[in-house]
């Protein structure tokens, strides 16, 4: 082989590698879009790349790997539903009371799942590896409920926390576990 055909030969193989690591780059790109939807647009923003947003998504995706979250067991569904409906109810006559309480019941909840719950910024990146969909109404509700403690919060943004809780409520009570080499 002369000269020219060898650098023709290793140019190719350069361009060849750049484009299956450009496809590469794309579909892990494409799939973490997917599995993390609007998450993943947040992710991007705050971390103001998206290598840097993609390199936290898997860092909370390992993370999660690593806890011990567990389903309920079929009676606890049924106490913290009722629990829950507790809430809902008791919202009417003492929205302030009912929307901290449900603040409470999602972290008990999630503790008897098997998240940790340490401070929320935390919690919120853990429940996105499961919960995608829903992690930004545990947002909202969070701060909606940290300004009703301040006296910040009027009667709509509560509703509006109750309905963000419910959500996420809901995800949290009947989600049946996906094995983790399904997740992904």
């Amino acid at each position: 082989m002369n000269t020219e055909t060898a650098i023709v030969v290793v140019v190719a193989l350069l361009v060849i590698g750049a484009v299956v690591m450009f496809m590469w780059r794309q579909r892990r790109s494409q799939n973490l879009r997917d599995r993390f939807g609007p998450e993943y647009d947040r992710t991007v923003g705050d971390r103001g790349s998206r290598s840097r947003a993609e390199a936290e998504l898997h860092r909370r995706e390992k993370r999660v790997d690593r806890l011990p979250i567990r389903p309920l067991q079929p009676d606890q569904r049924v106490q913290y539903t009722r629990k829950w409906n507790e809430q809902q109810a008791r919202f009417v006559d003492e929205p302030s009371e009912a929307v901290v309480e449900a603040d409470h019941l999602i972290e008990e909840v999630m503790r008897e799942r098997g998240y940790p719950v340490t401070e929320f910024d935390q919690r919120a990146a853990d429940v996105s590896v499961d919960h995608p969909r829903v992690v930004d109404n545990f947002r909202t509700a969070h701060e909606i409920a940290v300004r009703q403690e301040r006296g910040e919060a009027n009667t709509e943004d509560l509703r509006r926390a109750m309905i963000c809780y419910r959500d996420l409520f809901r995800e949290l009570v009947e989600d049946e576990m996906v094995p983790v080499a399904v997740r992904r």
